[in-house]
């Protein structure tokens, strides 16, 4: 392995590397300054994120091996870590990676057993540690039932790694791997870095559609706060504690009714899920200004699509429930800001420098921010074959954890919807901010307020 690229720190003022390696994203200093400097934080070895598919067909190890090492010579952002010193922090990579893979077997069983047992080994490699520090930021486990049913984990430091980027990853995988087995080259388009989106994101920062959009932010959250979950321990008590997880899956029928609906209001499934949740908090709150921040792609421009790395944005949405006499009028107001929003979107380190109260509340004494989602990532293999292997995305988790990836601080809602009409969703929360039997009644509330809105949309 040869050694990395020279760095001599960022410059305080604008995060720009000033000498060899790279600056940090917008993104990436946005977890920079949250980060706590302890093992806990965004910079920490829990903050990782992970996914699962289960592999029809018999898997070589050495050609998936090989194919890994392929995947990591693409994308420069598997080569990468983020170093830290008195100068601040910047980006070094590595010019190759050996991959990391581990084979394992489990025991075999029905299918329902092994469906737990392969649910059990995504729960135990989330709850282990990965050094931000260690390259490749992408490790792999390969765990067999028998010669054609096994189960792939990829698990990667989420500095690195969003949500998109690692079904990029699986994607570009199952290709190498199918390429290695005919003896050609995998059919991939051409990628680009992630310095280069770093240094796309420098050279905007004084475009005019840039300047509108802060402008948009400054106004549309003048005197806003996000609205705050009240945590079960005061934060002058909590002592730094792992992140749980809590798991379920929604009645019959949700996800037909909630399709039905957004369709019916011109929305789209998360606006109708989100304004029932505003809905929900209102009823606990008492509060009609309501703000509440999800997770954009932040796959702009285009072409970072095929890319790895940290693009996701958080985005504040602030809603006024005044006057709103039924559940349509809500999803309206909902729509109207979603779109607002996501036109206008930018890095949620810029949109705190045009808003820079608007986490106070959630940084109070009884108080935390929960981001609420709908998980919509591409490239999820439902049941694809590529080559000789089935692909098969891991997507229905029932078993709740008590130590998982980590979330900095407070709690992060994401729902989502499979190809068969069911509904599951999860909770991340820190142990040492909520107790899991509040977690549950936050969950068991919102199912019944959003029951109620769908059964009854006249009336809130």
């Amino acid at each position: 392995m040869t050694g990395p690229t020279l760095w001599s720190g960022p410059d305080a003022a604008t995060g720009r590397a000033t000498a060899g390696g790279f600056a940090l994203s917008s993104q990436q200093r946005f977890l920079h300054l949250v980060d706590k400097g302890d093992g806990f934080g965004p910079f920490g070895p829990r903050y990782t994120i992970v996914g699962g598919w289960r592999l029809t067909g018999a898997v070589d190890d050495a050609r998936l091996r090989a194919a890994l090492g392929d995947v990591i010579a693409r994308h420069e952002a598997l080569r990468t870590t983020i170093v830290r010193d008195v100068t601040g922090a910047g980006q070094l990579t590595r010019d190759t990676a050996a991959p990391d893979l581990t084979v394992l077997s489990l025991a075999g069983g029905s299918p329902l057993g092994r469906d737990r047992r392969a649910e059990e080994l995504l729960n135990e490699i989330e709850a282990q540690e990965l050094l931000p520090s260690r390259v490749p930021v992408l490790r792999a486990v390969l765990a067999r039932f028998d010669g054609d049913d096994s189960v792939l984990v990829l698990a990667a430091h989420h500095t690195a790694v969003d949500g998109w980027s690692i079904q990029v990853v699986v994607r570009d995988l199952a290709a190498c791997y199918a390429a290695r087995g005919a003896g050609g080259e995998p059919s991939l388009p051409v990628v680009r870095q992630y310095r280069d989106y770093v240094r796309w994101q420098q050279e905007s920062v004084d475009e005019p559609q840039v300047a509108r959009a802060r402008r948009f932010w400054r106004d549309n959250l003048a005197g806003a706060q996000v609205t705050p979950l009240r945590m079960d321990l005061p934060r002058s008590l909590q002592k730094p504690g792992s992140t749980a997880w809590y798991r379920y899956e929604s009645g019959a029928g949700v996800q037909v009714a909630v399709r039905a609906y957004a369709a019916a209001q011109r929305s789209s499934p998360f606006m109708v899920l989100l304004a029932a949740y505003l809905l929900h908090l209102r009823e606990n709150t008492g509060a009609d200004d309501v703000v509440v921040p999800t997770f954009a792609a932040g796959r702009r421009p285009a072409w970072t699509a095929e890319m790895v790395g940290s693009f996701f944005n958080m985005l504040p949405l602030r809603v006024d429930l005044g006057g709103c006499r039924d559940f349509a009028a809500v999803v309206a107001r909902v729509r109207a800001q979603c779109l607002a929003a996501y036109t206008h979107e930018l890095p949620f380190l810029d949109i705190l420098g045009e808003a820079p109260d608007l986490m106070r509340a959630a940084a109070e004494e009884w108080h935390a921010s929960c981001v609420f989602q709908l998980v919509q990532s591409p490239y999820i293999a439902v049941g694809e074959r590529v080559g000789d292997i089935g692909y098969r995305a891991m997507r229905r988790r029932l078993l709740s954890q008590a130590r998982g990836s980590q979330i900095p601080d407070g709690a992060l809602w994401a729902i989502e919807f499979d190809a068969q009409g069911r509904t599951f969703g999860s909770i991340g929360y820190g142990r040492g901010q909520f107790r899991h039997q509040s977690i549950d009644d936050l969950v068991t509330g919102y199912n019944r307020t959003l029951a109620r809105l769908l059964d009854n949309p006249g009336r809130l």
